[in-house]
């Protein structure tokens, strides 16, 4: 499984997302309105006027999911190393975390751009990137008007045009489209830690808006991406990598074999 895959040529990576605005009460006439029309399909009302309490409590809980009213406010991303005993794979994890959505997309696209643009021999891994990480990410570059690099030009591909990308949970499936397994209990069926010992994904537009806590997120996506790459070496069937061989840099460095 995966035999053609280098390791050395995959970015992992997660997003973590929040909502444009704190609270519904901030948003603009117009934006309240869309919302509300958006809650139909989210509470499941599809017939029924949404209440401003309906309305409101949804928009906390579901809105950073939608990149139309939503934000990226960390990207995390990893990536392998041979080391200089015995050729050992070195981890190297690094954040992308910004108040300014604009400045985090920028520095991505540029690592991408010039790292992880061939699409013959360089990929992206995540879990559920396919439905969410990437089209969120190329949604936000558009209403950004930031350009979309080689790799990133998804729309409208086939299947089998996204060869670059290696989704986690799509791997899992065997073919299998009935359910959804998360991260976290995969992690616990390969028995490797668990990402979310401090938040979850829930957790991250209070940390966020009420906390002003950016670093705690930026290590909480970071622990997401570092179970990623121990879930693809699991089903590569490899030994992972221990802790101390695990660091997070400010600055990126790619040396791909």
């Amino acid at each position: 499984m995966l035999d053609h895959v280098n390791l050395g040529a995959v970015l992992f990576l997660d997003i973590e997302t929040v909502s444009e605005k704190p609270t519904y009460e901030e948003l603009d006439d117009r934006f309240k309105k869309l919302w509300k029309l958006k809650c139909r399909g989210i509470l499941k009302k599809y017939d029924e006027e949404i209440t401003e309490e309906e309305a409101s409590a949804a928009y906390i809980d579901r809105a950073g999911i939608f990149a139309e009213f939503g934000k990226i406010i960390c990207i995390s991303v990893g990536f392998l190393v041979k080391g200089t005993t015995k050729g050992e794979w070195n981890i190297r994890l690094k954040s992308f975390a910004d108040r300014d959505e604009k400045v985090l997309l920028k520095e991505f696209t540029n690592l991408v751009e010039q790292y992880y643009d061939n699409t013959a021999r360089t990929f992206f891994c995540g879990h559920n990137i396919k439905e969410f990480d990437m089209p969120y990410i190329c949604r936000r570059l558009l209403i950004n008007q930031l350009p979309l690099t080689n790799s990133l030009q998804i729309a409208g591909k086939k299947p089998w045009e996204l060869k670059h990308f290696l989704d986690t949970l799509e791997l899992w499936k065997f073919g299998d489209y009935k359910n959804y397994t998360s991260l976290n209990l995969l992690a616990a069926v390969f028995g490797f830690p668990t990402p979310k010992d401090d938040i979850d994904g829930s957790q991250v537009g209070r940390v966020f808006w009420e906390e002003d806590d950016l670093e705690r997120i930026a290590v909480y996506c970071e622990k997401d991406v570092l179970a990623v790459i121990h879930l693809l070496m699991k089903y590569k069937r490899m030994e992972l990598i221990p802790e101390e061989r695990t660091v997070s840099v400010s600055e990126f460095e790619v040396k791909q074999d």
